[in-house]
């Protein structure tokens, strides 16, 4: 389960239960920080947290100040600064080095568009969304929150008092989601200032397994932790069953309709794992017509792959240069796999690397911040 899934799902159980919550995000960081932007934990009344905002640091103190905020029924904004080694609220020699800006907000379930049921929103859309949340570094400022989401179709879910700054806002979110960036804005009209976070928000990846064997068994598994969809196609109802892949859409089908029952998008990759040729190769044919699709890997050795390819020329099919860069066959990333569960590490490694447009190499390599994708500068707009 994602950890957004993990925050509505115990955001729906605490409502049930009349259990009041409060949503703290960090909404900046500068400098280095073990979380990102967009980190997100969930606090109820009686101080169970759901998710996380950095590596343990600082959770004990933001537990705190997300009680003072229900008690006082009021959004906060609370600055750490983990480069200060002798602060004795979050603890000395991190080794951060980072300023961490978290909003504190209380849940009003009343609220049609609380932050939780944007949050909501945002989730079970099939396309990347942008969520907004405006906040006040001047902390004797009114914090808004939460409060607006904005998807691709210029579709706006949430108001703003102030009409110029909603119309602004969501401008710039449209073209944010256009960049697939994250945005930080500092917005200024007649000598007030309001700063806005606009996260982009996209749909899990979506693994589908073609095969459901063992090994299969030890590949859901594995990326069930990391929030995946993961989906199971097999043509074979004694191993493509709820029993052995109980927590995976299971698909029982024949190679040729495998794609009726499947959503594909751009973060969709499959993972071809049948051990029978032909099935995999009929699943391939299939799977070079979808553009969309960035990955297709195959298990087997080399020589199984290159059968592939004669068997498909033979057909009169030629690969793009666009096809087969999409191919990863043998599958997986050389990290010296025998075991399954070592397969199956090479395997999503590869998958979230490719996925991420990320290059495989080792961090220590890295010259600078790890987390080096986007622009953490304020933007400043005049309205």
């Amino acid at each position: 389960m994602r950890e957004t899934e993990a925050i509505i799902s115990s955001y729906d159980e605490a409502r049930n239960e009349g259990r009041q919550c409060v949503l703290a995000t960090v909404v900046h960081v500068e400098g280095s920080s073990y979380r990102a932007a967009g980190a997100r934990m969930l606090v109820d009344e009686y101080g169970v947290m759901t998710g996380a905002i950095s590596g343990g640091c600082l959770e004990g103190d933001a537990l705190r100040k997300a009680l003072l905020a229900l008690d006082q029924n009021k959004n906060k904004l609370i600055s750490y600064d983990t480069s200060d080694e002798d602060d004795a609220v979050i603890g000395a020699q991190l080794g951060c080095n980072g300023i961490i800006q978290v909003l504190f907000e209380p849940i009003d379930p009343r609220q049609e568009n609380n932050p939780i049921e944007l949050l909501r929103k945002a989730e079970h859309v099939e396309r990347p969304v942008a969520l907004v949340s405006l906040f006040n570094l001047d902390k004797t400022k009114h914090q808004v929150g939460t409060t607006l989401l904005v998807d691709e179709e210029s579709h706006v879910t949430g108001q703003l008092d102030d009409q110029a700054l909603f119309e602004k806002i969501t401008s710039v979110a449209r073209n944010s989601l256009k960049k697939q960036v994250n945005h930080f804005g500092e917005y200024r009209s007649a000598g007030v200032t309001q700063h806005a976070f606009i996260e982009i928000v996209e749909p899990p990846p979506r693994l589908v397994l073609v095969g459901a064997g063992n090994d299969a068994q030890v590949l859901s598994r594995m990326a069930e932790p990391l929030g995946w969809e993961i989906i199971v196609a097999d043509g074979r109802p004694t191993h493509a069953n709820k029993q052995r892949f109980n927590s995976c859409q299971v698909v029982v089908t024949n190679p040729g309709e495998i794609l009726d029952n499947i959503r594909v998008n751009e973060n969709t990759a499959f993972v071809l794992i049948t051990h029978n040729y032909n099935y995999d190769l009929d699943v391939l044919k299939l799977l070079l017509k979808e553009e969309q699709v960035p990955y297709i890997g195959i298990l087997g050795p080399n020589k199984k792959y290159r059968r592939m390819l004669d068997d498909l020329e033979a057909e009169g099919i030629a690969l793009s240069e666009e096809q087969s860069a999409k191919i990863y066959a043998p599958v997986g990333l050389q990290l010296g796999a025998e075991t399954p569960a070592e397969i199956g590490l090479s395997i999503l490694s590869e998958i979230q690397a490719v996925l991420t447009d990320s290059n495989v190499r080792h961090l220590r390599e890295l010259e600078g911040s790890i987390h080096n994708k986007e622009n953490r500068e304020f933007e400043e707009i005049e309205l």
